[in-house]
C-alpha cells in the first residue's frame, strides 16, 4: 500500500463528497426540468384543448405522461446515486474516527451484551469504548448480531482457521467492502430491524390447505367468467355473466380478511427483504477463493437461482397484489378474475420454496458483514499481526502485545511467552503502573484471535481455549451483594468452568481484594494450587508479594512478572514496561505524603 490508511481514508471521504454534490447540483437541475415540463405540458394541452387540437391535445397528454414518468425516474436514480456517494464519503471518514479512537458516536453493540458473561464486561467487548465499536462495519441488525455472536462465543480451531483465510481474501479489496456497506445504508432503517415476524409468517399453514375447492374456483371461475362475456356479446344471456360475478362476490367477502392480511404480510415482508437485494446482488456478482466464502455464497442460491432473484419475484407478487388498492380496478379484478386469489396461491407457492431457504440467506448475509468487519480492522491497522492457531496446549507467544483501545501514539507493548496447563503468571506492581491493562490487553487479544480478527501486536501465536475474567467485581445492592462476596461468585464460576476439563485461560485482577491481607493471602495461594491441577492458565494481579513466594513452590510453573514506577524530582513516572521477577517499587506512601498524610 502506497498510502497510509489514515491518508488513504482522507483521500477517499474528499472525492466521495465532490462526487456527492455534483449529484446534488445535477439532482436539483433535473427537478426544475420536472416541473417546467410539467407547467409547459399542462399548459400545451389546456391550450391545444382550448383551441379544438383535441388530437394534438390529447397525443401531448399521453406523450407527457410517459416523457414525466421517465424524468421522475431518471430524478430517482440520481437521488440514488447522490445518496451512495454520500454514504461513502461518510463510511471514509467513520474509517478516519476509529483511527484516532473518536468511537461515540458508533453503535455500542451494548444489547448484545449477556449477564454474566465469561469475558465480554472485563474486557471492553461492548458499551462506550468498545472493541465491538471498533470493529464493526455492519449496518443490519442480523450482520451486528452475527459479530457479537463470534465475540461472545469460542470457536472451534478449524472455524477461526476459515475466518482468517476469508477475511485475507477480503482485505485488500477495498472497494467491495465499502460498497457493501454503502448499499446496506440505503436501507439501514428496515435493516435495523430483526425480521422474526415475517419469519413466524413464513411457516403459518398454507392458506389454501383443505380447500381444495377454492383453488379450483380460482382458476376455473376467471374462465368461465370470460366465456360468459363473450356468451354476452354475442347476444347471449347476461345471467350467467351475473351469476359468475355474484359467486367471486361472495367468495371475496368471505375471506376478506385473510386477503387483507396476506397483502400486509407480504408487502412488510417484501420491505424486509428489499432491503437486502443490494446487498445480495453484491455478493452474488464476486467470485470467492476462500472457502468459507465460496460456502457462504452458495447458501445464496435457492435451487438454480440466487436469493436476489427470488426477491425481486416477490416483489411482481407484490405489485400485482397492489392493484386491489385501486376501488374500481378491485372491483373488476376480484369480483370477475378472482385476481387476489390468484395471486396468493403464488404467493403461497414462492413462501413454500423460500420458508426453508430465507433463514439461511440471511444468515450467510450477515457472516459476509461480519466478515468484512474483520477485514476492514485489519485493513486499517496493517501493523496488526495475524495470530497463529497452535494446537501445542496452552501455548502463548507474544512479541510487542499492546491494547488496541489505546489510540496514543506512545502505547507501551509488551512480549510474553508460556506453554502448558497449570501455568500462572503472577503479577505485581504499584498501583496505576499498567497491571489491570495489561491483563486486558492479553485477553482481549486472545478475544480477538479467536474471533478471527488481527490482533494488536507484532506476532502472536495461542492455542484455543476459553477466556474468563474477573476483575471489574462491584456492590450490588439489588442483590445485596459485596464486591468481595461477588468476586467469590465470579471465581465459583471459574473452578466449576475448570471442573468440567475444557481448557480455559483465567485473567484475575487484584485478586481477593476485597478482604483482609490474611485471609487474602491463604486464599489466594489455595486458589493457585488448584487451577495448577486444571486444564486452565493464566494471569493473577496482586499487591500482595508473598504470593511471589510460589515460584519456589512451584518451579516452572508460578513465574513472576512486575510492573514498577519511580520518582524523579518529585514526580511519579511509570514505564508500563513488564519486568520479570517481582515488584521491586511500590508508590502508595509517596502518593499519600503528596496528599498531606503523614506518615
Amino acid at each position: 500500500m502506497s498510502q497510509s490508511p489514515e491518508a488513504l481514508f482522507a483521500e477517499r471521504q474528499q472525492r466521495f463528497f465532490a462526487a456527492e454534490e455534483k449529484q446534488a447540483h445535477k439532482y436539483k437541475w433535473v427537478g426544475w426540468l420536472r416541473l417546467t415540463f410539467f407547467i409547459g405540458a399542462v399548459i400545451g394541452c389546456v391550450a391545444l384543448f382550448y383551441f379544438d387540437h383535441a388530437g394534438a391535445g390529447l397525443a401531448l397528454l399521453i406523450s407527457g405522461y410517459f416523457i414525466f414518468a421517465a424524468l421522475i425516474h431518471w430524478h430517482n436514480k440520481i437521488e440514488y446515486a447522490r445518496k451512495h456517494q454520500l454514504y461513502l464519503g461518510l463510511i471514509n471518514r467513520k474509517e478516519q474516527e476509529r483511527l484516532r479512537g473518536e468511537l461515540s458516536d458508533f453503535p455500542t453493540g451494548a444489547e448484545f451484551q449477556q449477564p454474566n458473561h465469561y469475558y465480554s464486561a472485563d474486557l471492553d467487548i461492548f458499551g462506550q469504548n468498545s472493541i465491538f465499536q471498533l470493529l464493526s462495519r455492519a449496518v443490519t441488525r442480523l450482520g451486528q448480531q452475527q459479530l457479537a455472536n463470534w465475540l461472545n462465543n469460542l470457536a472451534p480451531a478449524q472455524e477461526v482457521i476459515a475466518r482468517q483465510e476469508a477475511v485475507a481474501e477480503l482485505v485488500p479489496d477495498l472497494e467491495w467492502r465499502q460498497e457493501l456497506e454503502a448499499r446496506a445504508l440505503h436501507h439501514h432503517r428496515k435493516t435495523q430491524q430483526l425480521p422474526q415476524g415475517f419469519l413466524l409468517w413464513l411457516r403459518n399453514p398454507n392458506f389454501f390447505k383443505g380447500k381444495g375447492w377454492l383453488v379450483v374456483a380460482t382458476f376455473l371461475l376467471p374462465l368461465l367468467t370470460i366465456a360468459s362475456i363473450i356468451y354476452w356479446a354475442n347476444d347471449g344471456s347476461h345471467y350467467p355473466f351475473v351469476v359468475l360475478v355474484l359467486v367471486q362476490f361472495l367468495i371475496a367477502f368471505k375471506f376478506q380478511r385473510e386477503r387483507d392480511e396476506y397483502y400486509e404480510e407480504s408487502t412488510g415482508m417484501y420491505e424486509t427483504l428489499r432491503s437486502y437485494t443490494d446487498m445480495l446482488v453484491h455478493i452474488e456478482g464476486r467470485t470467492f477463493r476462500s472457502a468459507k466464502a465460496q460456502e457462504l455464497q452458495q447458501k445464496l442460491k435457492i435451487g438454480q437461482k440466487p436469493a436476489s432473484q427470488h426477491v425481486r419475484q416477490l416483489a411482481a407478487i407484490i405489485q400485482y397484489l397492489s392493484a386491489r388498492l385501486n376501488t374500481y380496478l378491485n372491483f373488476i379484478l376480484n369480483h370477475m378474475f378472482m385476481w387476489d386469489f390468484i395471486w396468493m396461491y403464488r404467493l403461497e407457492h414462492w413462501k413454500k420454496t423460500m420458508s426453508q431457504n430465507i433463514g439461511q440467506v440471511l444468515h450467510a448475509a450477515a457472516e459476509f458483514e461480519a466478515l468484512a468487519s474483520l477485514a476492514a480492522f485489519q485493513f486499517a491497522n496493517p501493523d496488526y499481526a495475524v495470530p497463529e492457531i497452535s494446537q501445542t496446549p496452552f501455548q502463548f507467544e507474544s512479541e510487542e502485545l499492546s491494547h488496541p483501545l489505546i489510540f496514543s501514539s506512545t502505547r507501551t507493548a509488551n512480549s510474553l511467552s508460556f506453554s502448558g496447563a497449570g501455568h500462572t503468571i503472577l503479577i505485581t506492581g504499584s498501583n496505576m503502573s499498567g497491571k489491570s491493562t495489561f491483563l486486558r490487553a492479553v485477553g482481549l487479544n486472545m478475544v480477538l484471535a479467536f474471533t478471527g480478527a488481527a490482533a494488536c501486536a507484532k506476532r502472536l501465536r495461542v492455542f484455543p481455549a476459553q477466556v474468563y475474567t474477573s476483575m471489574r467485581t462491584e456492590d450490588n445492592l439489588a442483590e445485596n451483594t459485596s464486591s468481595f462476596y461477588a468476586e467469590l461468585k465470579r471465581l465459583k464460576i471459574l473452578i466449576d468452568l475448570t471442573a468440567t476439563g475444557q481448557p480455559v485461560y483465567f485473567f484475575l485482577d487484584e485478586i481477593l481484594k476485597g478482604t483482609n491481607s490474611h485471609d487474602r493471602h491463604h486464599g489466594a495461594m489455595a486458589l493457585i494450587r488448584q487451577l495448577h491441577q486444571r486444564q486452565a492458565s493464566g494471569f493473577v494481579s496482586t499487591h500482595d508479594l508473598e504470593l511471589g513466594n510460589m515460584e519456589e513452590e512451584l518451579p516452572g510453573a508460578v513465574e513472576n512478572y512486575s510492573f514498577n514506577s519511580y520518582f524523579e524530582n518529585g514526580q511519579l513516572f511509570f514505564d508500563y514496561k513488564l519486568t520479570p521477577g517481582i515488584c521491586q517499587s511500590f508508590n502508595a506512601s509517596q502518593l499519600m505524603r503528596q496528599m498531606g498524610i503523614e506518615l
